[in-house]
């Protein structure tokens, strides 16, 4: 049995929902006339009910269809949006290569990315510098990253990302299809060194391969319809979601809004 010292995220009946317009006039009469009486949007509910806790030193899998709410669940474990209801609580420091990539500043370079994004993820100037050849190293863009990251092609951009985490000696890796880009070489480098970190961090990890889910996690949460459908041991449940897409017709109702 684990104690609440071993647990490092904790998720209660979290829910979100995001506003649908049908015109910009509707958000602008729901600025100045709208109420929970009166809406003048429609509410998409990415998430609806979930809970869940992840022990120190373990890995958690994540998968679902495309629309369940895998990634609006990963940027709510990441602070980047507030649940609509529910609690999320995290203990440690979080490298999330999900938010890092989104967040990059196009008109500035990769190198001064690496400095904004080190700082921002709680590194001093002098760590950010002395990890920067390392950093440059593991990510393979050669003299790109000296240049614009709107000159990158998203490949390139992940890779960056996935550099910096590499190297913020954090507590907590947050990877959402993360490997779904790039070449073999890199995914493989990517791969290893999730396999060297959950020896003794923590991950939270998505991805529609059930292979990589079985080979980095030891356990599993499947998401459908932004509700928990099944939990517990990665191979139960990648056995159960997989008879599932086989058997199951993919159903459309999870993006209608309400």
């Amino acid at each position: 049995m684990s104690s609440e010292a071993d647990v490092v995220i904790r998720a209660k009946h979290l829910a979100k929902a995001y506003k649908l317009y049908d015109s910009p006039k509707d958000w602008v009469k729901q600025v100045l006339f709208g109420s929970q009486e009166k809406p003048y949007y429609k509410s998409f509910w990415a998430l609806k009910d979930v809970s869940f806790e992840v022990i120190r030193g373990k890995s958690l899998g994540i998968i679902g269809r495309n629309g369940c709410g895998k990634s609006t669940l990963l940027q709510i474990v990441c602070g980047m949006t507030r649940p609509t209801k529910g609690e999320i609580w995290v203990r440690g420091r979080v490298a999330p290569v999900l938010a890092l990539g989104a967040t990059f500043d196009l008109e500035a370079t990769g190198r001064e990315n690496v400095l904004i994004a080190g700082a921002v993820l709680g590194l001093k100037r002098a760590e950010i510098v002395g990890k920067f050849a390392s950093i440059a190293d593991f990510a393979g863009i050669g003299e790109f990253m000296e240049q614009p990251i709107k000159l990158y092609s998203i490949g390139m951009r992940m890779r960056l990302a996935f550099a910096i985490c590499a190297h913020i000696d954090a507590e907590i890796l947050i990877v959402d299809e993360a490997l779904a880009v790039g070449d073999l070489a890199f995914q493989k480098k990517c791969v290893d060194w999730i396999d060297r970190f959950r020896r003794t961090g923590t991950l939270l990890f998505v991805s529609h391969s059930t292979t990589e889910l079985a080979r980095l996690c030891e356990s599993a949460l499947w998401i459908d319809n932004g509700r928990v459908r099944e939990s517990g041991d990665v191979a139960d449940v990648i056995r159960a979601y997989r008879r599932a897409t086989r058997l199951e017709k993919d159903s459309m109702s999870r993006f209608s809004a309400t």
